[in-house]
């Protein structure tokens, strides 16, 4: 039936220290569902991979739970948590705030790269 729904399934997951990436193609959006555990901070879990100084992805995305503490290279620093809706450009830090599991949808195309060397 034309214009019928299918279910999408995951492309791809990365996992690195406390958290994992599970990245879909819809059509031709990108979908990343990024789940990190307490503890999980990206200079410690996914620098080692990448080998930059600070994350160089772009994201836009939704927080579903949990929270999530960002530092720009700037200085500049701002946590979300669930139900915000976020834009965090290249250049910056992050890690989870409390005891509870931070889930993200990101929608940003860069995700392809994200974890990656």
């Amino acid at each position: 039936m034309a214009g019928e729904s299918k279910p999408v399934g995951k492309d791809e997951t990365r996992e690195f220290p406390k958290g994992k990436l599970e990245i879909s193609t819809v059509g031709k959006t990108m979908v990343g569902r990024a789940t990190f555990q307490p503890g999980w901070r990206w200079s410690e879990s996914v620098k080692p991979i990448v080998g930059t100084d600070s994350c160089q992805v772009p994201h836009n995305g939704y927080v579903v739970s949990g929270r999530i503490h960002i530092k720009m290279d700037d200085g500049t620093e701002f946590e979300a948590g669930q139900g915000d809706a976020y834009e965090i450009p290249p250049g910056h830090d992050g890690w989870v705030v409390g005891d509870e599991p931070y889930v993200g949808v990101d929608f940003s195309p860069a995700m392809t790269d994200y974890a990656k060397k």
